[in-house]
């Protein structure tokens, strides 16, 4: 094969690449399903959904439907590790997104699009390093993103820990703020789950921990302060993978290994399931998936004596 053939080739077959990876597969919405046993024997199940960096825009109606198509699957609780927003209009659209989930259960935490709207990246650095945090860009309306929250009665755990009965189960949940921005603050989070942990008789079930970006020093802290499972998003799943070889970023410091999918994060002699989600969207000047379509995850918490699958 000639030269001017090898280039013609090649450059066929990247077009193609990035024709898939921007108009097909980032489009491809899918469900994970997980389970755990964290609960105490006999326990019923508990159905979470967990949606993280839905990057919503306002003219993505296809995104919009499919997650309010999520209502289907009856979760008793939705918990949101933030970057919902992905684009400083976007708020009315995530309502109308979220609003088929009142009544069910929730809790959130913010990312840094919840805070700033995107700015265009340097692909070639974000695959070697993690982005910088950036917060010179447009502010978003966070206030109104909460108010959508707060007509849904889901609790705000940035930095905070909140208790709440779901089927039976008496959970504790302990939440930071975006450690991306590093606006995460862990005295306020070990303060806040004493509180939380102490204010009533009943035991706890479990304790859920839930942060946007899982930085190593979030997670070892939420797995030292007990955390028996631990919920991220951030990492996207690495976005543009390769076949075989998996995720080239994760964004952060997290392990490669791990930036996508069901795991365990250990601590000294303590131990927590970390579940990071590859995200729904992307970011409007990135808008490509390759290897790794977008995805909301059910995981069902289940009791302790049921086997592990």
């Amino acid at each position: 094969m000639t030269l001017p053939a090898v280039v013609g080739t090649v450059t066929a077959i990247g077009v193609g690449v990035v024709a898939y990876a921007s108009l097909i597969e980032r489009n491809v919405f899918t469900v994970r399903h997980e389970s755990i046993d964290v609960l105490d024997p006999d326990s019923p199940d508990i159905r979470i959904l967990h949606l993280s960096d839905i990057h919503l825009a306002p003219w993505q109606k296809r995104k919009v439907n499919w997650i309010r198509s999520l209502v289907s699957l009856r979760p008793d609780l939705v918990i949101v590790t933030g970057d919902s927003l992905g684009h400083a209009d976007s708020v009315p659209e995530l309502a109308r997104a979220l609003s088929v989930f009142e009544g069910t259960p929730g809790v959130f935490v913010h990312g840094s699009n919840d805070y700033f709207a995107p700015r265009m990246p340097n692909p070639f650095t974000y695959l070697f390093r993690p982005s910088q945090p950036d917060q010179d860009g447009e502010r978003i309306d966070t206030e109104r993103l909460d108010a959508v929250y707060a007509s849904l009665g889901w609790l705000d755990l940035n930095n905070a820990s909140r208790r709440m009965t779901v089927n039976g189960s008496s959970i504790v949940f302990t939440g930071t703020d975006d450690p991306h921005l590093n606006l995460d603050r862990l005295d306020l989070v070990a303060g806040s789950l004493d509180e939380a942990l102490g204010r009533a008789n009943e035991p706890v079930a479990a304790i859920l921990g839930v942060t946007h970006a899982p930085y190593r020093r979030v997670l070892d802290a939420l797995t030292t302060l007990g955390a028996d499972a631990i919920f991220a998003g951030h990492t996207h799943g690495g976005q543009v993978c390769v076949p075989v070889i998996g995720a080239l970023t994760t964004n952060s410091d997290l392990p490669l290994a791990l930036a996508r999918g069901l795991n365990v994060w250990t601590r000294f002699d303590r131990h927590a399931f970390l579940n990071v989600s590859a995200g729904i969207g992307t970011s409007i000047y990135a808008p490509v998936r390759f290897a790794c379509p977008p995805e909301a995850v059910l995981i069902t918490l289940r009791a302790k004596d049921s086997g592990y699958a």
